[in-house]
């Protein structure tokens, strides 16, 4: 298992007192009441809006490749959209690490739980497709309060947002594992664990093939769905997170396991994968993480679709 970070007295370094200030500020606010930190979290992302000019045109850019059946006026509309759910993002985060058990109770729903003990009654692991919404941390604060697991994270450059982004999902999980500890996280699902993985994002050549994904036909995809299933037998549950209108509260939705995925080639199932992914980001697209670089990995010699 991976070694977790621990707290200790170098995290009371100078060079962390500007952090340890945010950490202090996120938390004062997640004690407001949930309407503030909504109407703050909205407002926030009007802001964030205004001076992320570069995650503005990335943003814009995945929209028009994803989606370029929709008009521009309706892709700005998910563009606007989208920044509300930065902002709301961050408040998130702190309701995910800060809040106690009941007051998450009192503003989350949980349905499909019983998809999770299915698999755990025929002695399988579980691999959780937790895709890149904006509302993950709180995603995965929600599913740990009723089935815990292991998660599936990449160490922060940053030794204090390590050791906190740690503490705050373990609250309510098992442990967490480094992404390149592919041994780990296949002896965890065989010995019938739970663990978060996240195969939405563009994570590079290594390790990936191009299968189609929502309007774009070469989209860099990880072979690891593939790689985890076959070496584990693992069944595959994909969940989603989702905000409510209005500051209504959330919903993590789990969705229906699959027992048999196809296993024949790694492109077969990145392509399935990505179909299952489609449809879990068509629930609530505005609230998905497309300032990241989704499409940014091109075949050899094509060029940048960024630029």
């Amino acid at each position: 298992m991976t070694n977790l970070p621990q707290f200790s007295r170098a995290l009371l370094h100078p060079r962390y007192w500007g952090t340890w200030f945010g950490i202090g500020l996120l938390y004062l606010v997640t004690l407001l009441p949930y309407p503030v930190i909504y109407r703050l979290g909205l407002g926030l992302g009007h802001l964030a809006r205004r001076f992320m000019k570069r995650r503005v045109r990335i943003t814009r850019r995945n929209l028009e490749l994803a989606f370029p059946q929709k008009s521009p006026q309706e892709r700005e509309h998910i563009l606007l959209k989208n920044f509300e759910s930065v902002g709301l993002g961050l408040m998130e985060t702190g309701i995910a690490w800060f809040w106690p058990l009941w007051r998450i109770r009192r503003w989350c729903d949980v349905s499909g739980v019983d998809q999770i003990h299915a698999v755990q009654e025929a002695k399988r692991g579980v691999l959780l497709i937790g895709i890149h919404f904006l509302s993950l941390e709180l995603g995965a604060r929600m599913f740990g309060m009723n089935t815990p697991g292991i998660g599936v994270y990449r160490p922060n450059d940053n030794a204090l947002l390590d050791w906190l982004q740690t503490w705050g999902r373990m609250r309510s999980n098992k442990s967490m594992i480094d992404r390149k500890d592919l041994k780990g996280m296949i002896r965890a699902l065989k010995q019938g664990e739970i663990i978060w993985y996240a195969p939405d994002h563009d994570y590079g050549p290594r390790g990936s093939v191009f299968v189609p994904f929502f309007g774009v036909d070469e989209a860099a995809t990880t072979t690891g769905t593939y790689t985890l299933a076959r070496m584990s037998g693992a069944a595959i549950v994909p969940m989603v997170p989702r905000r409510k209108p209005d500051g209504q509260g959330y919903e993590l939705i789990i969705l229906p396991a699959e027992f048999s995925p196809p296993l024949e080639t790694p492109e077969g199932t990145a392509l399935w994968m990505n179909q299952i992914i489609e449809q879990c980001i068509l629930m609530a697209p505005e609230q998905y993480m497309w300032l990241h670089r989704r499409f940014k990995t091109r075949p050899q010699g094509t060029p940048s679709r960024y630029k």
